[in-house]
C-alpha cells in the first residue's frame, strides 16, 4: 500500500507514526484522567490508523454534512482512540484531549453525543453494531446516499445476542454500506474471550447469517488497508474484517498481558518513550462526497387525525394505528419499525400506506430498538411498536437511547390486565415504570380513541424517549373528535363544589373512575375524576387543586403497584409543600391468570366497584 497521506502542512509522514501517536496520545489521556482503557485502544490503533487515514470520508468542521461516513465505536471502553483520532484530524487540541474523564469535559469515559462527531453513546456492548445496521438502513433505504457506517468492536462483546440479531439484520437487508471492523484482541476484563484468536470461529458465524468476512493481522498495515479497500467494493453484502490483534500493543509491560484491562499503563513516561515518543502529526481527512441539499418535508395537506363518534366504542390501538397512517401523509420524516406484531398494535396500516418506511424486524426487538436509535441520527422520526411486555426486552437499548439523546417514539400495546384471556407473558405490567425511570422520557396513556389518536400526532414533534400505552380492547369514546392534548396535562372528567374524593385514573381505568363516580353518587359522595392522560410530566397543579379541595385522593391503574401512576402522583403531591392528604393507591397486585378484560379489573381490584369501596373507606376514615 502507499503508506502516506496528506498533512495539513502539506508534509508526508507513515500511518504507522499515525498508530504510534494514537497509542501514545491513548496513554497520554488515560495517565492525566488515572483511569480508562489505554490497552484497548493500543490493540486497535492499527486499524483506526489507516481508516483515518485512507478510507474514512468525513468533514469534521461539518459533523452534520449529509455525506460523512459515519464511525461508531460499539468498543466503548477504546474512548481513549477515539479521542486521539479526533486530536490527529484536529478536531480538538492537546489540551482538551488530557481532560479526559475530568469533570465537565466533554471526552466522557465513554463517549457521547456531547461531542458533536459522536452520534451515539456507546459501552454497553454489543449496542454500536445494531445502531449502525440502523444508520445503514437509512443510508440505503431512506437517504440513499453514498456515505458508509463503520462501526469496531470488540471480540468480547460478539458474545451479546444483540450483534447476531444485527448480523441477521444487516445481511438480509444487504447492507453493502456497513463494515465492521472486530478488534479481536483475545482478552476480556476478566481473562480470555470465547474463542481467543480464533478469527476462523467468528468468520464462520457472520458468513453463515450471509456476511462477506476477511480475517487479518490487525498490526500489518498492507493487510488492514487492503481488507479496507475490499470491503469497500464488495457489493450485495455487508462485510466484517476479523483482525487479530494484541491488547496494549507496543508496551511490553502490558501488551497480551491479562489483569491490564480498564487501568492506565503503570509507566506512562517509559511506555510513551518505548512508543517513540509525543508526535503532532495531523491528518487530512478525506472529504465526504458532496451532495446539495434537499427538502424532505415536502408541501403536503395539514394532518388531521381520524375521528370518533363519541358514545361510540374503539379501541386505542386501532386508534393509533390509523392516526399513523394519515400522520405518514403529512409527515415524509415519520418511519414505523416492527417486530412481527404489526397486525396487533395496528401499524400493519402505516405499512400498506408507507410500504417504503416501514420496517420488519420480525422478533428481534433489541435491533428494532437500536436502528430506531440510527435512524433517528439522520433526522428520521422513528415509532417502534410491540406488545409493552416485549419492549422489556430491549430496555437496555432504551437507557441508552437517552444517553444518546436520541428522540425514539414507543408504543406498547395489550397493556395491562385488560389484555384478557392472552395471561401475564402478554401484559405489560411494568412499563410505566420501566419508562418513567428513563431520564427525560414523556410518558402518555389515552383513555380514549379520539385521545390517542390526537396523542399520536403529539409523539411525532417530541424529543427524547416517548411513549403511548395502547389497550388492545375497545373502550367508550367521551372525547370529542379533534380535541388538543397537551403534554403535562390531565382532564378533570368531574368535578363540584362539594367533593370529597378524587379518582385519579389513566387508560382503561378512567372508564371504571367515571363508572365509581356514579355509584359514589348514590351513597352521596360526591367524586372529582382526574384522567390523568401524561403519566409523565404528570398534571402536578391539577393534582395538587384536588388534594386542596377534597383532602382525599384514590389512584388506580391498571399496572404494577411500584412506580406507576400512583407513585408519579404521590411524587408529585410529596414535591408540593403542603401536608399530603389521605391517599389510596389501587393497583395489580396479584399475578393474573387468563380471564375477561372485565373479569381481570375485578380480579385485580381496580374495577368501578373496587374504586367505589376504596373511596368510601377514604371518607369514613375521616368522619370515624
Amino acid at each position: 500500500m502507499s503508506s502516506s497521506f496528506l498533512l495539513e502542512q502539506g508534509v508526508t509522514l507513515s500511518v504507522r507514526e499515525l498508530a504510534q501517536q494514537l497509542r501514545v496520545d491513548s496513554v497520554r489521556c488515560s495517565a492525566a484522567a488515572s483511569s480508562g482503557h489505554p490497552t484497548s485502544a493500543m490493540s486497535a490503533a492499527d486499524l483506526m490508523a489507516v481508516l483515518l487515514a485512507r478510507h474514512l470520508r468525513y468533514d469534521f468542521s461539518q459533523p452534520g454534512a449529509p455525506g460523512n461516513d459515519h464511525l461508531i465505536f460499539s468498543k466503548g471502553h477504546a474512548s481513549p482512540l477515539y479521542y486521539s483520532m479526533l486530536r490527529a484530524a484536529g478536531a480538538i487540541d492537546d489540551a482538551e484531549l488530557l481532560s479526559y474523564r475530568r469533570l465537565c469535559s466533554r471526552l466522557e469515559g465513554h463517549p457521547t453525543p456531547r461531542l458533536p462527531w459522536v452520534d451515539v453513546a456507546t459501552g454497553s456492548l454489543g449496542q454500536g453494531l445494531p445502531i449502525g445496521t440502523g444508520l445503514a438502513m437509512a443510508g440505503k433505504s431512506l437517504d440513499k446516499l453514498p456515505y458508509r457506517v463503520w462501526v469496531l468492536c470488540g471480540d468480547g462483546e460478539l458474545a451479546e445476542g444483540s450483534i447476531w440479531e444485527a448480523a441477521e439484520q444487516a445481511a438480509g437487508s444487504r447492507l453493502d454500506n456497513l463494515t465492521v471492523l472486530v478488534d479481536v484482541n483475545r482478552l476480556g476484563q476478566r481473562g480470555p474471550t470465547r474463542h481467543g484468536w480464533d478469527t476462523a470461529a467468528y468468520a464462520a458465524r457472520f458468513r453463515a447469517f450471509g456476511w462477506h468476512a476477511q480475517e487479518v493481522d490487525g498490526h500489518d498495515l498492507d493487510q488492514v488497508d487492503a481488507a479496507l479497500s475490499i470491503a469497500t467494493a464488495h457489493q450485495g453484502a455487508p462485510s466484517v474484517i476479523l483482525a487479530r490483534t494484541r491488547k496494549g500493543r507496543g508496551v511490553a509491560a502490558v501488551e497480551d498481558a491479562d489483569g491490564a484491562h480498564g487501568r492506565p499503563v503503570p509507566d506512562p513516561d517509559e511506555a510513551i518513550r518505548e512508543l517513540g515518543g509525543i508526535r503532532d502529526i495531523r491528518v487530512k481527512v478525506a472529504p465526504p462526497a458532496r451532495i446539495l441539499p434537499t427538502q424532505r418535508l415536502r408541501p403536503v395537506p395539514l394532518w388531521r387525525p381520524p375521528a370518533y363518534t363519541p358514545g361510540t366504542m374503539a379501541s386505542t390501538r386501532d386508534a393509533f394505528g390509523q392516526a399513523l397512517a394519515l400522520l405518514g401523509d403529512s409527515r415524509p420524516d415519520v418511519v414505523v419499525l416492527d417486530g412481527e406484531v404489526s397486525d396487533s398494535t395496528r401499524t400493519s396500516l402505516f405499512a400498506q400506506a408507507h410500504p417504503e418506511r416501514f420496517f420488519e424486524f420480525y422478533i428481534a426487538e433489541q435491533q428494532m430498538l437500536a436502528a430506531a436509535v440510527g435512524m433517528q441520527v439522520r433526522g428520521w422520526s422513528p415509532f417502534v411498536a410491540t406488545f409493552a411486555a416485549f419492549l422489556t426486552r430491549a430496555y437496555d437499548f432504551i437507557r441508552m437511547a437517552a444517553i444518546s439523546r436520541a428522540s425514539i417514539r414507543l408504543v406498547g400495546s395489550h397493556s395491562g390486565v385488560f389484555a384478557g384471556e392472552d395471561g401475564p407473558s402478554q401484559m405489560g405490567l411494568e412499563d410505566l415504570a420501566a419508562l418513567r425511570a428513563v431520564p427525560g422520557s414523556t410518558l402518555l396513556a389515552p383513555c380514549d380513541a379520539n385521545q390517542a389518536a390526537w396523542l399520536t400526532g403529539v409523539l411525532a414533534d417530541l424529543h427524547g424517549v416517548s411513549y403511548l400505552r395502547t389497550c388492545r380492547g375497545e373502550t367508550p369514546v367521551i372525547y370529542q373528535p379533534g380535541e388538543r392534548f397537551d403534554v403535562g396535562g390531565s382532564r378533570v372528567l368531574r368535578a363540584g363544589p362539594d367533593d370529597q374524593v378524587t379518582l385519579v385514573a389513566a387508560g382503561i381505568t378512567v372508564h371504571e373512575a367515571l363508572a365509581a363516580a356514579d355509584l359514589l353518587a348514590e351513597d352521596g359522595i360526591s367524586a372529582r375524576v382526574i384522567d390523568a392522560y401524561s403519566v409523565k410530566p404528570v398534571d402536578a397543579a391539577t393534582l395538587h387543586a384536588a388534594a386542596r379541595e377534597t383532602g382525599r385522593i384514590v389512584t388506580v391503574e391498571d399496572h404494577w403497584p411500584e412506580g406507576g401512576l400512583g407513585d408519579a402522583v404521590l411524587s408529585a403531591l410529596a414535591a408540593g409543600g403542603r401536608p399530603l392528604p389521605a391517599v389510596s393507591k389501587l393497583a395489580v397486585r396479584a399475578m393474573p391468570g387468563s380471564a375477561t378484560p372485565d373479569e381481570q379489573l375485578q380480579l385485580a381490584g381496580i374495577d368501578m366497584a373496587s374504586i367505589a369501596t376504596a373511596a368510601i373507606n377514604l371518607v369514613a376514615a375521616d368522619q370515624a
